[in-house]
């Protein structure tokens, strides 16, 4: 049986907190000690959590042995996500059922998880633990943790470019909004050493190696089109873009916000080819 490592998504940074409202939230029933404001473990800083996952993980593909990273699936509709692990926390935002977050850590009856380039807190009672296994390649595992940290992220079509293209800063760029191909610009460049991708999907296309068919790999860069592009032809078909973590699930933002969720069959409809960047 292959021993299992839990990747612990690093960072810590302070809060990034959005307004939201509360009708139809799914409320956490409170332990004993919900109600307390205890403070909370800590857990190191980003870098110094990075670097031991990072010497961990490397330790045990030496060894053979296979590595998955944690994630928290939620399981009900409107869990509220909140500052601390209790009912008496402030509420940071909902979740959406069957989305799922990087988990950092499991306290009194919650997990804390990524949000909001931050952390929250989500109760035991409507989210579960979710493996993948980790890809051999430590950069892709860097990439998809910087998109781990920005879940919860406003949607904004045309959202400012982190740079142009070329590694030219853009000004007036925040973290707080993204689109589909500015969020993956972000953190290919945040998780890769300043890898440098195009600022829209039908340029970052073009870039990578094209992955062959069922070779689809964690990691990989996804492009579809979608119901206003599907009948154009060549490059302009494409319309959407995407980040595949494997098991069927990718790390996006569409419309709303920067989620993890599974690739519906309708998306896959939509599917056009993968590009492996890393």
């Amino acid at each position: 049986m292959n021993k299992k490592l839990i990747i612990l998504p690093a960072a810590l940074a302070a809060f990034a907190i959005s307004a939201c409202s509360t009708a139809n939230i799914t409320e956490e029933v409170p332990s004993p000690d919900a109600q307390l404001q205890e403070e909370q473990p800590d857990y190191g800083t980003d870098s110094q959590l990075q670097e031991e996952e990072q010497q961990e993980t490397e330790q045990e593909q030496q060894e053979g042995v296979a590595v998955y990273v944690s994630y928290v699936k939620v399981t009900a509709a409107n869990v509220n996500l909140r500052s601390g692990a209790g009912t008496g926390y402030t509420v940071l935002g909902s979740a959406e059922k069957d989305t799922y977050y990087a988990y950092v850590a499991e306290t009194d009856g919650w997990y804390k998880i990524r949000y909001l380039n931050s952390y929250a807190y989500i109760s035991k009672l409507y989210s579960v633990i979710y493996e993948i296994e980790a890809s051999e390649n430590e950069m892709v595992e860097s990439v998809i943790r910087e998109g781990t940290k920005l879940l919860g992220t406003q949607y904004v079509y045309g959202a400012v470019r982190y740079h142009d293209g070329s590694g030219n800063l853009n000004k007036g760029f925040t973290d707080t909004k993204f689109d589909c191909s500015s969020l993956t610009q972000y953190i290919f460049y945040k998780g890769a050493n300043g890898l440098l991708l195009g600022v829209t999907t039908r340029t970052q296309v073009y870039q990578g190696i094209t992955v062959a068919d069922g070779g689809l790999q964690r990691g990989d860069l996804m492009f579809f089109t979608n119901s206003s592009r599907s009948n154009n032809s060549g490059i302009e078909r494409i319309g959407h873009v995407a980040l595949y973590l494997g098991d069927n699930l990718i790390l996006h933002t569409s419309s709303d916000y920067a989620k993890i969720e599974a690739l519906s069959s309708q998306r896959w409809s939509y599917f056009i080819q993968a590009q492996r960047m890393v």
